[in-house]
Parts: structure tokens; sequence; C-alpha cells
């Protein structure tokens, strides 16, 4: 048993000490990002009492999809990077929509 521990000890000395840079620091940031869009998403929908996706939650989506992307190519990881530059697609795409129905919108009411 004191062997698993001691193994479990290591790998995480080498996991949050070793390894721990500039990237490390980024990799942080970035997914800080994306808990914030989950927060954002959850305090809109308890005000609302109802599901509600607030702009903020795009804006969170891309900061967070554009540093962990970086940080992505930086690790050199394929499934990690194709998950995030197709993600960016779908959050800009998002944000697109919002945009241009916005603007219909406000121009429907002129």
């Amino acid at each position: 048993m004191t062997e698993i521990f001691n193994a479990l000890a290591t790998y995480l000395h080498d996991v949050f000490v070793i390894k721990f840079d500039g990237w490390v620091v980024l990799g942080f940031v970035a997914q800080a990002f994306f808990t914030m869009r989950f927060v954002v998403q959850w305090i809109a929908s308890e005000r609302a009492r109802k599901s509600v996706i607030p702009v903020a939650f795009w804006f969170f989506s891309i900061g967070g999809g554009v540093l962990l992307l970086i940080y992505a190519l930086y690790r050199r990881d394929p499934v990690f990077i194709a998950g995030q530059a197709f993600g960016l697609v779908v959050y800009i795409r998002n944000l697109y929509f919002i945009i241009v129905n916005g603007r219909q919108a406000s121009t429907a009411g002129d």
C-alpha cells in the first residue's frame, strides 16, 4: 500500500510541481474561462427561473476556446487541437447568429 501512495505522490509532484510553467498557467486561465461560462449560464437561468444562455456564455466560450487551442497547439495534442478548433467554430457561429438576429430585431422595431 505504501508503494501505491509513493507512486501517487511522485506522479502528483511531477505533474503539479516539476512540470508547472507558464503554459500550465495559461491552461488554468483557459479552464477558468470555461468554468465562468457555466457559472454565468447558471446564474442567468436561476434569475429567469428557466434555462437561459446569455451572450456572455459565448464570449467566455470563445476566450476559453482560443486559450485552450493555443495550449493544445503548444502541447502538440491532435485530439485536443481538433476538439477546441471545432468548438470555436460553434461558439463563433452562435455569437454571429446573436449579432445578426439582434440587428434584425432592432431594425424591425424602428
